[in-house]
């Protein structure tokens, strides 16, 4: 990518939108997600947790006037890749060790503009040392919570970004497409984990993580250890794998070996439930009706369906993102949303998708890995 070349895929117009309903005349970000979102920047490494620690040192914050030009505000240490990753062009450079980053980012406000004016900050990521230096810099501002009015920004997605989620979501199925064959008699959750986080690195993703276990693992979900797969095992997993911040989130379920007829039949059974509830992700519904479909459904085959969430939105830097797919959630879907859908029971089952919610119904983002039987891995000894 060259400097300054990179388009803006936020979107920018119902941001804009927001922020005149909450009369805001500029949004600073500092968390790891806003930031993000409004930067166009995934910071790797160490540098990506400088971004989430609220006590870090070497903090960074995205300025989002209402008019005019966007700023950022970064550290020495951060300014190539910024120069080179990020659509905004005007930087304020501080020196972490001879400059207070909120003075620094005091003084990229006043020049805007912003000294008395009403300003939204996510005052969950502002720590209250750095809120005192502001309010003691900046007294005639006001310091507005825009946390929920960003969370409702970012959950309709531009062109940009489900072209982006799309491709990310290929990278992950394309991943387990190629391990998954793979698998031996024997071989460690350990090491077929490593496998399916380097076959995402080397597709693109800038960084990986998940779980993977068999279903003799008395602790799904857990960190993949030193449990063997064996014949009959099925293969449960959720990952989430990040391109240019953006996640592929997806979860596939695999039986090493022929799967018996009551592994066939109780994957055909949940499979239909997770087909209904995706079908219920349509323009006007809320988050909370798609949830009670789930339990519902659930019920009627005398299961209790036990899980917090069935699902939530996805997003940049952090994967889940609001609407949850939770008890009476009353945020209402939009056309635009992209879900990852998981209305599944605890245990060894699951599988997940990301799925675009449209005009007329939902369309399938992650569609390389096949789903519709129970995967087959050939057994290998």
């Amino acid at each position: 990518m060259n400097e300054g070349t990179r388009p803006v895929i936020a979107n920018v117009e119902r941001l804009h939108r927001m922020m005149d309903h909450e009369k805001l005349s500029a949004v600073v970000a500092r968390g790891g997600v806003n930031f993000t979102y409004l930067s166009g920047l995934a910071y790797p490494g160490t540098m990506a947790r400088h971004v989430d620690l609220p006590d870090s040192p070497r903090p960074v914050f995205a300025v989002w006037p209402r008019h005019g030009d966007p700023a950022i505000v970064t550290n020495t240490r951060a300014e190539a890749v910024t120069r080179h990753e990020s659509w905004v062009k005007r930087l304020r450079i501080y020196d972490p060790s001879n400059e207070r980053p909120v003075l620094a980012l005091c003084g990229v406000l006043r020049d805007l503009g912003l000294a008395e004016e009403r300003v939204g900050f996510e005052l969950g990521c502002i720590n209250v040392l750095a809120h005192r230096e502001i309010t003691s810099n900046l007294p005639r501002m006001s310091m507005i919570d825009c946390a929920q009015m960003m969370d409702a920004v970012r959950w309709v997605k531009t062109p940009g970004e489900i072209a982006l989620l799309k491709r990310a979501a290929d990278v992950l199925d394309e991943a387990l497409l190629e391990v998954f064959p793979g698998i031996h008699e024997g071989d460690l959750e350990r090491e077929i984990h490593g496998k399916i986080i380097a076959a995402c690195t080397k597709r693109g993703a800038g960084w990986v993580h998940g779980y993977l276990n068999s279903s003799r693992n008395p602790l799904p979900g857990s960190e993949a250890g030193e449990v063997p797969f064996m014949p009959g095992d099925l293969v449960r997993n959720d990952y989430v794998s990040y391109l240019s911040g953006y996640p592929g989130h997806q979860s596939r379920n695999a039986v090493l070996g022929i799967p018996t007829l009551e592994q066939q039949s109780h994957y055909a059974k949940l499979r239909g439930i997770y087909l209904a509830a995706i079908d219920r992700c349509r323009p006007g519904i809320t988050a909370g009706d798609v949830y009670a479909f789930a339990v519902e459904a659930y019920a009627a085959l005398g299961m209790r369906y036990a899980s917090v969430i069935a699902g939530h939105s996805v997003g940049c830097w952090w994967h889940q993102q609001e609407p949850l797919i939770r008890a009476r959630n009353p945020i209402v879907l939009e056309e635009g949303m992209v879900l990852a859908l998981e209305p599944y029971p605890s245990g060894a089952w699951l599988t997940q998708d990301m799925i675009l919610v449209a005009k007329d119904g939902t369309q399938l983002l992650s569609a390389k890995f096949p789903t519709a039987e129970l995967y087959r891995i050939p057994l290998q000894r």
